[in-house]
């Protein structure tokens, strides 16, 4: 079983996303360090055991107080193991490469034998694959940090995005048990993570002393069955009273959370994503006539996206979370609207890209498939919105008729239903980032369109 799954099987079955850290802070000068360690230790698992999906000792806890320290870290994974069906994600931040990420992952995983670590992104995958290649392991990277000068760093825009959201484009990426490292006292990353990442647990640490509310954090970032936020808990029950009843407390919030179901109302990429589509006017009013041959009373024109490069990078981030989770060898553009953000969305993904000629060329090689491409291999079309399946199913049989398998289409808007029935009629599922009927309200939110036009334009796409 992997770790993931194991951390979900517990986190049903106790109905808690607790993670308990076990950072014990001990007076200098202390005598016996490992007998303080390990009693400090088993005082709080023993109490807070009904209640703990999962524990977190932090390594530097127990180096600063060398072999002896060691030993007690060693003991007390043993001790979690032992006493409780918890886990145990060992903190320790690692990012090394080689020979010396090796031997770190050899100590974490054979001589402590915990279940996950944290780890740092700065060099890459590299540091991570010597921890991933541990089968029923896992690893949690950091990506937005609850300390308070971490935004220097992780807000940093990179091509219109904050820099913790390209770590984690590229840490999901990797072949493994890979979760992220967010902060619970950043509500708004965690909502703008969960969107982008429907199904990637999170570590949050940042709850409690740090200012974060088991509740806000599990608000924000649980995933649609309620789980998916593993909340990080150490000062607030280690200096408890009685720290089982602080647990307690904390899994009731968490249990809260959950029942009024995921709500924070900060603005994730959808709302950007569509505010930035108006902003660069891509939405206009009037009298239009569609490749369809309908009349409609807007026009959508999607093409006007790679111009603004604020934008483009969020849309091209809407689209990989579609394609996230469907199997496909290489990524096609259907011209000429969805060429330039299928290339977009390759480089994104690290995709091949190829792409169908629907108009037969008679000179040069007279191929109908760009690109490099096997027969047998899967594709995933890709076009800027979908009204009816006319293109699309084009697109799609020329890609058939060459050997290729088409049976997934992502679009970034959908107007209307008859594009998604004509899609399915030819065995193609279509994945849509947002329907006309959600980027009408931010149309009037923004003064482009009144109530009554948006009335009338609602009108007009449930009749097409």
């Amino acid at each position: 079983m992997g770790f993931f799954e194991a951390l979900s099987d517990r986190a049903r079955q106790k109905r808690s996303l607790l993670c308990v850290g076990l950072d014990p802070r001990l007076p200098e000068g202390t005598q016996d360090p490992y007998e303080a360690l390990m009693r400090e230790n088993l005082r709080i698992v023993e109490a807070t055991a009904p209640y703990a999906v999962a524990y977190k000792p932090n390594s530097a806890f127990y180096e600063a107080w060398g072999t002896e320290g060691m030993r007690a870290l060693k003991d007390t994974v043993e001790l979690v193991h032992q006493r409780t069906d918890a886990l145990v994600v060992l903190d320790v931040k690692r990012g090394d490469i080689g020979a010396t990420a090796e031997a770190y992952a050899r100590a974490a995983f054979e001589w402590l034998g915990v279940d996950a670590v944290t780890l740092s992104p700065y060099m890459g995958e590299d540091a991570a694959r010597p921890f991933l290649a541990y089968e029923g392991k896992g690893v949690f990277v950091l990506c937005r940090t609850s300390n308070p000068s971490a935004g220097r760093f992780q807000e940093l825009e990179v091509e219109g995005e904050p820099l913790f959201l390209r770590v984690a484009d590229e840490a999901v990426r990797w072949d493994g048990e890979v979760g992220l490292v967010v902060a619970g006292n950043t509500p708004e990353a965690l909502s703008l993570l969960r969107e982008r990442f429907p199904d990637v647990w999170f570590l949050a640490p940042g709850v409690g002393a740090q200012g974060g509310s088991a509740g806000d954090a599990v608000w924000a970032g649980m995933d649609a069955e309620g789980l998916g936020v593993l909340v990080v808990v150490a000062r607030g029950i280690a200096r408890a009273e009685d720290p089982g009843e602080a647990a307690a407390q904390v899994v009731e919030e968490i249990r809260d959370a959950q029942a009024a179901g995921r709500g924070w109302t900060g603005e994730g990429l959808k709302e950007r994503v569509l505010k930035g589509l108006v902003e660069a006017g891509c939405f206009k009013v009037g009298d239009f006539v569609l490749k369809s041959g309908k009349r409609s009373p807007f026009y959508i024109d999607l093409r006007r996206v790679p111009s603004f490069p604020e934008l483009f990078p969020k849309v091209i981030s809407a689209y990989a979370s579609l394609a996230r989770g469907l199997g496909f060898d290489r990524i096609a553009g259907i011209p000429t609207a969805g060429l330039p953000i299928a290339a977009g969305l390759a480089l994104h993904l690290r995709k091949p890209l190829i792409y169908p000629r629907l108009d037969a060329k008679g000179y040069g090689t007279g191929n109908r498939v760009e690109g490099e491409w096997k027969p047998g291999e899967r594709v995933l079309l890709v076009d800027d919105l979908i009204t009816t399946g006319g293109s699309k199913i084009e697109a799609a049989t020329v890609l058939r008729d060459a050997g290729l398998v088409v049976e997934d289409l992502v679009v970034l808007l959908e107007r209307g239903v008859r594009g998604r029935k004509e899609m399915e009629e030819v065995g193609i599922r279509l994945h849509a980032y947002a329907h006309i009927r959600e980027f009408l309200p931010v149309c009037r939110g923004m003064g482009l369109i009144t109530e009554g036009e948006e009335e009338r334009m609602r009108a007009f796409v449930e009749e097409t």
